[in-house]
């Protein structure tokens, strides 16, 4: 095969138009007995955005200004450092002492808990605005200020949720990076969020990154359909099939 980009469509190598229709990485060709320098660069940036979406420090700043007049709640999780998240994956689904003491109790119908997971960039792209969309489309629910969460796991948004005394709670969060996208965000809700709930009783809406992903409007009319009859079925998890009619997933 030729040493010719391999996103290039204007040679003649047959698997050209095939690339043109995946982020997988295919038809690479070679360079003697190794990539051509154009793929081992591109393979070699993916990867430093992967690690770096990983480390990016979680702006809950940024993040909060852009909210306006929602009310926020800070918190953080029992791991103490980035690090320690990372190699102890059971300290991020518990709250810090303090940030437990923190929470004001209540009773909600929603709560919304933003959280850096494993990728702090696509929180930071992503989670305002697949928020927002999803805020509209909730007339007459009650919803607890939203929550954004430093070192967070799927699972502290159980935690979270039953100390703001919500009926449920759902979890933005950064997804773990690949080779194809680095910043894509996840959805998990989860009907009466308790300690100990099992993944198998959460809903999970993923991919969330426009253009190549999910777009926010349509990421916000799933989640506001799986709600809906999680309210009315009181569960999600392997009973909520998702049914909802076909999204388009455009933003």
């Amino acid at each position: 095969m030729s040493d010719a980009p391999a996103n290039d469509p204007s040679t003649n190598d047959p698997w050209a138009r095939l690339r043109l229709a995946t982020r997988a990485r295919i038809g690479l060709g070679r360079a003697g007995d190794a990539l051509p320098t154009g793929a081992l660069l591109d393979f070699q940036l993916a990867h430093a955005r992967a690690r770096d979406a990983v480390h990016t420090p979680f702006d809950t700043d940024a993040l909060a200004a852009q909210f306006g007049n929602v009310p926020v709640v800070r918190v953080v999780s029992a791991a103490p450092s980035r690090a320690v998240y990372l190699q102890r994956p059971d300290l991020g689904r518990r709250l810090s002492p303090e940030s437990a003491a923190a929470l004001p109790p209540g009773l909600f119908d929603v709560a919304f808990v933003i959280g850096d997971g494993l990728s702090a960039t696509a929180v930071h792209a992503h989670a305002v605005p697949t928020l927002k969309a999803i805020l509209t489309r909730l007339d007459g629910w009650s919803v607890a200020p939203v929550v954004l969460a430093t070192g967070c796991r799927v699972a502290l948004g159980d935690d979270i949720g039953a100390r703001l005394g919500a009926g449920m709670v759902a979890v933005l969060i950064g997804e773990r990076p690949g080779l194809s996208t680095a910043d894509s965000l996840g959805i998990y809700l989860t009907y009466e969020p308790k300690p100990g709930r099992r993944d198998s009783e959460r809903n999970c809406i993923s991919n969330i990154h426009p253009p190549d992903g999910l777009g926010y409007e349509a990421a916000a009319d799933k989640l506001a359909w799986l709600m809906r009859e999680a309210r009315r079925l009181k569960l999600t998890g392997v009973s909520l099939k998702d049914d909802a009619p076909a999204l388009d997933a455009r933003p």
